[in-house]
This record gives structure tokens, C-alpha cells and sequence, in this order.
């Protein structure tokens, strides 16, 4: 695996920490105006930082299945074992938290700074709860594989 592991656990951890500083944040920004300070000019720069380490994620992610040869007993059905089990369910969560993030991240950018609409708010805070969420349960999985092997 070599440096790709460490590439993936750097991202990950900034991943799952910029998205447990943001659900702090949002908890404890009560005021609106303090809001509408803050969030326009830490949003973008978060946002970005965040695209990245996504991207980081999954381009890691598939090299080290592609590296360890993991690609065709991922997707044949007829190989069971915890380990390939658990990498598909992590995967499944990875793909779902990926669209939940690419909502989330359209939401973001369109809205930053104006007045979002009722449907925008709930999308975007069910989003942002979603994904805090999925990273505990993608990070168990994670555990779980490396506990493995």
C-alpha cells in the first residue's frame, strides 16, 4: 500500500475533523448574525478544502483496492468474506455520503451569502447531519477492515 494508506488516513482525519468542527460550529452559532459573518467567509474556503480531501479519499481509496487486487472480488457476488463484506458496505456509504455532499455542496455555494429558501435549510442542515453521521459509520468500517487484517 505504501504511501497511498498514509494519504488516505491524512484525509480522513481532515475529513471527519473539518466535519466535526462544523456541526460544532453550527451547534453553537446561535445568533444569526453571527451566522451570516461567519459562514459566507469560512463556507467557501471550507467547501474547497473539503472537494479536495474528497477527491483525495476516493482517488486513494480505489488505488489501494486496485493495488491489493481487490477489484473483481469486490464486485463478484459469489465471494463472501468479512472483509470483502465490509469493504462493500463502506463503499456503499462512501458513494451515498459522496452524493449527499455534492447536494449539500451545490446548496452551499448557490446560497452563500443570500437567504436560503425553506427547502434549501432543510436539505442543507439534513445533509450536513447526514453526513457527520456517515463518517462515524464509515470510519467503524474502516476500523473493522484494518482490524481484519
Amino acid at each position: 500500500m505504501g504511501w497511498s494508506i498514509h494519504l488516505h488516513l491524512i484525509a480522513a482525519i481532515s475529513w471527519i475533523g473539518g466535519s466535526v468542527f462544523m456541526f460544532v460550529l453550527g451547534i453553537s452559532l446561535r445568533d444569526k448574525e453571527d451566522q451570516k459573518l461567519v459562514y459566507p467567509r469560512i463556507g467557501p474556503i471550507f467547501g474547497y478544502f473539503e472537494i479536495v480531501v474528497l477527491i483525495l479519499l476516493i482517488t486513494t481509496g480505489i488505488w489501494m483496492i486496485v493495488q491489493n487486487n481487490m477489484i473483481y472480488t469486490l464486485f463478484d457476488f459469489d465471494v463472501h468474506s468479512r472483509v470483502v463484506e465490509a469493504l462493500r458496505d463502506k463503499l456503499l456509504l462512501v458513494a451515498i455520503m459522496t452524493i449527499i455532499t455534492i447536494v449539500h455542496t451545490i446548496i452551499a455555494f448557490r446560497t452563500n451569502g443570500k437567504e436560503r429558501s425553506r427547502l434549501e435549510t432543510i436539505i442543507s442542515r439534513g445533509s450536513s447531519i447526514g453526513i457527520f453521521i456517515m463518517n462515524f459509520i464509515v470510519l467503524h468500517y474502516a476500523i473493522v477492515i484494518r482490524d481484519i487484517l
